[in-house]
């Protein structure tokens, strides 16, 4: 069972939350391959298709025997029948696009990490109250870092994690670090679709590795 503090710890050492869904089986495999041997150890699955539960069920019976200390998380999970499934599938942790109390009830209820999909400080306050130890601010690109720069102080006690077009390069990742982010998580930015249509799991890899380097640059100065 996988607790909120080690779930953090993972997060704030590899600074980048992958995310992606893909409905082939094996594509999904090689992607996790590749991501882990970039350095990842912390993956957000996304439940954004029909194969997302059998290719999630997949995955875990390889984390064992292939991806040791590999944290696979479920993302997108919007109602409490989603989060019994990826429980019961073994799932790290839970991701949602919204606040929704009831499947944060059934996540810390299994002992996991729940991690709620906020835009507006009401959004936030509910999922603090609801026991969100860390918020996915979410969508990052139309709230910016300086969003978090005017809303952190009034929530000393969260953490705060944008997702949604935030950008793989230097000034983007800088000025996120900069607001007091943990981590930043990056779909398509980060596993580009040129990539993933080519199968170019090298490339995926080497990508992966600039982009995590360039995260450790840029949020060095800034860790609290």
């Amino acid at each position: 069972m996988m607790g909120y503090q080690e779930v953090i710890k993972q997060l704030t050492l590899q600074k980048i939350l992958p995310l992606f869904y893909h409905e082939d089986e094996k594509t999904s495999i090689h992607i996790v391959q590749a991501l882990y041997e970039a350095g990842i150890r912390s993956i957000e699955y996304t439940n954004r298709g029909e194969y997302a539960l059998t290719n999630f069920k997949s995955l875990k019976k390889r984390v064992a025997s292939e991806w040791p200390g590999l944290q696979l998380g479920i993302g997108t999970i919007k109602n409490i029948t989603q989060a019994k499934e990826f429980i019961d599938a073994g799932a790290d942790y839970i991701i949602c696009p919204t606040t929704n109390v009831e499947v944060a009830t059934e996540v810390r209820a299994a002992g996991l990490m729940w991690i709620p999909g906020c835009m507006t400080p009401t959004e936030i306050s509910n999922a603090e109250e609801a026991g969100a130890k860390l918020v996915k601010i979410f969508p990052g690109n139309i709230l910016g870092p300086g969003y978090i720069n005017s809303i952190k102080e009034l929530f000393p006690g969260l953490l705060f994690m944008p997702t949604g077009g935030v950008e793989n390069e230097k000034e983007n990742l800088a000025a996120w670090f900069r607001a007091g982010v943990i981590a930043v998580g990056m779909g398509s930015k980060l596993l580009t679709k040129a990539l993933v249509d080519k199968n170019d799991y090298e490339g995926i890899k080497q990508h992966v590795k600039g982009a995590m380097k360039l995260a450790a640059e840029t949020s060095g100065a800034f860790i609290k």
